[in-house]
């Protein structure tokens, strides 16, 4: 199950990844935001990080402007990775060297096709489990 959630300016771009879920036989959780109305991101991290930390989800996907401030707001919780991906290579190596649970994406950053990409590419990646990569994510939680 993934998690998902947005801020206001997000929230166009959450639908688009929704679909995109549905249309790829994902299941997800929608945390809101559920309209355009103002919103602020640290509540939306928030839910999604503990329905991670809670078991009920096992990755999750942040949306707002740029990516920046939900990510930090998620990343506050330890046991939460969170990792802004704007171009495909991020969002491979946020799986693959470092574990991440998350992938924030900046709505005013990236257009919808590149989100996709890098949603896919997060989504279908594997942590690599070499040795140096789980020693430096054991680092992280410390």
């Amino acid at each position: 199950m993934i998690a998902i959630a947005c801020d206001s300016a997000g929230f166009e771009l959450k639908h688009v990844v929704m679909n995109y879920l549905t249309q790829n036989g994902f299941a997800f959780k929608d945390f809101g935001a559920y309209d355009a109305t103002a919103s602020d991101y640290p509540d939306m991290a928030k839910k999604v990080a503990r329905a991670i930390l809670d078991g009920e989800c096992t990755r999750g996907i942040l949306i707002c402007g740029t990516g920046n401030g939900i990510s930090m707001a998620a990343n506050r919780f330890c046991g939460i990775r969170a990792a802004i991906c704007h171009d495909v290579f991020s969002a491979q190596a946020a799986r693959s060297h470092n574990d991440a649970n998350i992938i924030s994406l900046g709505a005013r950053v990236i257009d919808e096709k590149l989100a996709i990409e890098c949603l896919s590419i997060f989504l279908t990646t594997n942590f690599s489990n070499e040795e140096r990569h789980v020693r430096r994510v054991g680092m992280i939680e410390m």
